[in-house]
């Protein structure tokens, strides 16, 4: 069954400093901060079109939840708290050195169940670049206790940010694994205008690593995470076109998750007709996949077609098959 959320998006409230990447005015298209009469207008209307509620939270994003004043941290919890008993609980995201034992057992009595960190990265450099504020200790710490806890941890990160390397964003990922959380969001860099990472960007100080090598990086996260039974919620910023209009350069597209199971595909399709055939291809293959995965495995605008043909002269036949897993395939063999 599908996971959903109540978004209520509290932009920058809690944060103590202005990271080098962030807007969230711009990323969540709003201005002001909620009130409590907000939050239940919000959770009243959701409620009237959500027919399942049993896989759905309410979720405050877009700032550090519990870095916020405490009065208004509890107007809004007390909002959403009747609500949180009627759906799955309510989920919140903030930073990794606004946790401890007291906060923990507040946000129960509340009805929270989740709780995301902004990680973003486990390199203390990257972190020191980007005007973060705290350290990779700072994660374990805060994830060991919220484990420790009952609460369902999320890690969430940001590959491609200032200083950081392919490397640095693999030993960022096998961190996380190694952290172990339930769930993480992987949100490659956006460079908006009005950010100091913009400035960076327009000074030449800052320059992204090229949009495919992103992709193919991402694509190799998940798989680590995938392997780990790291639930993936989501990958890349949300389409917007708030985000679209400001983003001066790095990794905004409206389908950057599927962009990144089209290079697992590409991966997949590849150990398949090797594991078969070693290097000696034949001219044609077709390969079955589930149905929800034909497009994934096509690639946009067929790049996974091409790549193919290109290297190895085959073209693939990519065929629907229900008893294929997503993210798999399987050769058909010819009678």
């Amino acid at each position: 069954m599908k996971h959903s959320n109540i978004a209520i998006f509290v932009p920058h409230a809690g944060c103590r400093q202005k990271c080098s990447f962030c807007d969230q005015q711009t990323i969540t298209a709003q201005r002001s901060l909620p009130s409590h009469a907000d939050v239940r207008c919000i959770c009243e209307e959701a409620f009237r079109e959500i027919s399942d509620l049993s896989q759905t939270e309410i979720a405050f994003f877009g700032g550090s939840f519990t870095a916020v004043p405490h009065p208004y941290m509890v107007e809004l919890l007390e909002a959403a708290q009747p609500y949180a008993q009627r759906c799955r609980g309510i989920r919140i995201s903030t930073r990794p050195d606004a946790i401890d034992g007291g906060m923990l057992h507040m946000l129960r009595t509340y009805g929270v169940r989740a709780i995301e960190l902004g990680a973003q990265s486990l390199d203390d450099r990257v972190l020191e670049l980007n005007g973060r504020g705290h350290t990779a200790a700072d994660v374990e710490r805060a994830s060991e206790m919220i484990r420790r806890e009952g609460f369902e941890l999320g890690l969430q990160i940001m590959p491609g940010l200032y200083g950081s390397t392919p490397e640095s964003d693999r030993a960022t990922a096998e961190a996380v694994c190694r952290i172990h959380p339930d769930t993480v969001r992987i949100y490659p860099v956006v460079i908006l205008d009005g950010t100091p990472l913009g400035e960076l960007f327009k000074a030449g100080t800052y320059q992204p690593r090229p949009f495919a090598d992103m992709v193919g990086e991402v694509a190799e996260m998940m798989l680590g995470f995938m392997a780990e039974k790291i639930r993936i919620i989501k990958v890349g910023l949300h389409a917007s076109e708030f985000v679209g209009d400001h983003a001066l350069g790095g990794y905004y597209h409206p389908a950057f998750r599927e962009l990144c199971e089209s290079r697992i595909f590409r991966g997949v399709i590849r150990a398949a007709v090797i594991a078969q055939d070693g290097m000696k291809w034949k001219d044609v293959y077709k390969i079955a996949v589930h149905p929800g995965c034909i497009s994934k495995a096509i690639g946009q605008r067929q790049e996974n077609l091409h790549y193919f043909y290109e290297n190895y002269g085959t073209r693939l036949y990519i065929i629907p098959d229900q008893t294929v897993a997503p993210l798999t395939c399987k050769i058909v063999k010819e009678n």
